[in-house]
């Protein structure tokens, strides 16, 4: 029993040194002696909050206002036009049925006149139940089901049924265009749809397009604890995603949303793994395939460098930092209401407890253009 004991304090002794002392260090040798110039990191005076990465490119923004202008004057033709051009790219239709959304929710006159110009298009059909989806959504609000009044739960058990057979009537429109069933498998987790009414919503949307970024995120939410799942299927779900997800995608970035999930419950639920640390290499890997330019890169860029920062990977953290530049406008900073701090503390504690040598350079840094 003594060397049982022993066993037993040497382990706390250890997690009490790793997890609060050694990085209580750390932050004060951050805040007193800490250059990010002389880590290739950007300079502090050049940190930015106000965005996760920089700005879509000039001729980005200009389309996506050209498009917004000409349906708030009625032109439908330009939003049709403008979805049609993603073509098979799933992902990259989705996006724009995204802005589209956005859009209406200005003003809609322009999508009813498309509908019923053109009853038979799938993406007007598919925009249309995501309006409901989020109508739905907006009339219960965020609050748990008890502080929801019986008449704004009502409405909302009623609307997102509807938006259902909406996202059903459009995927006859277009059978092979996955959008509808985003729709769905989004929806039925608000609908109450048990794991024998899911899989055949998601069966159906991976038949079309397999490896869909926006459906396998309302997936990982279905199979989380809070829903119809558990931490364990959560997990799973993220664990398959990530040795199936094909070069070039940021779908490994799913078990990072995991992560998330897991983030505030017991520390047990969040101990870092051989296996845990094997998926952020391997996502590290796949990241630094993914186009340069996709937007969704540095939102996961910044969850990848907070969650090897917590498994104790202080190298690979700092290359991702690194690669994140001068942007902290980000999830994993914002916590605590000081991002910019949050985030050059643990950049700091990166180098620190990796035990990076400093070597001073100029020049610009990271993902900014």
């Amino acid at each position: 029993m003594t060397i049982f004991l022993a066993v037993v304090v040497g382990v706390l002794l250890y997690v009490l040194y790793s997890r609060v002392i050694v990085p209580d260090r750390a932050d004060r040798w951050v805040h007193r002696h800490f250059v990010a110039s002389d880590y290739g990191l950007a300079p502090r005076e050049q940190l930015d909050s106000r965005r996760p990465g920089p700005p879509p490119p000039a001729h980005r923004i200009q389309e996506r206002q050209a498009v917004a202008d000409a349906a708030w004057k009625g032109n439908w033709r330009a939003a049709e036009a403008y979805v049609r051009a993603a073509g098979d790219d799933w992902d990259e239709r989705w996006a724009r049925t995204e802005l589209l959304q956005e859009v209406a929710r200005e003003d809609d006159a322009w999508l009813d006149a498309w509908r019923a110009a053109e009853p038979g298009n799938c993406d007007a059909a598919t925009l249309h139940a995501r309006i409901m989806v989020q109508e739905a959504w907006r009339i219960r609000g965020s609050g748990f089901a008890h502080e929801v009044s019986p008449d704004r739960m009502n409405r909302f058990r009623a609307l997102l049924p509807a938006a259902i057979e909406e996202a059903e009537r459009a995927a006859l429109l277009d059978p092979a265009n996955p959008g509808p069933w985003v729709v769905m498998v989004t929806a039925a987790r608000g609908a109450q749809y048990g794991r024998a009414r899911f899989r055949p919503l998601w069966d159906g949307l991976v038949a079309r397009a397999p490896h869909h970024y926006e459906g396998h995120w309302q997936a990982l939410q279905y199979w989380c604890a809070k829903w119809f799942g558990s931490d364990r299927l959560m997990m799973r779900f993220a664990g398959k995603t990530v040795r199936k997800a094909p070069k070039g995608s940021p779908l490994t970035g799913m078990y990072l949303h995991a992560l998330e999930e897991l983030t505030g419950r017991p520390a047990a639920a969040l101990s870092s793994t051989p296996l845990m640390r094997g998926r952020l290499k391997r996502i590290a890997a796949s990241f630094a395939e993914v186009d340069p330019d996709d937007e969704r890169l540095p939102v996961l860029r910044h969850l990848l460098a907070y969650h090897m920062l917590r498994s104790r990977m202080y190298g690979p953290a700092l290359e991702q930092f690194r690669l994140i530049g001068p942007w902290c406008g980000a999830e994993p900073w914002r916590k605590d209401g000081a991002p910019m701090r949050t985030f050059d503390t643990a950049r700091g504690t990166a180098v620190k407890l990796s035990r990076t040598p400093a070597t001073p350079t100029v020049g610009s840094h990271g993902m900014g253009r």
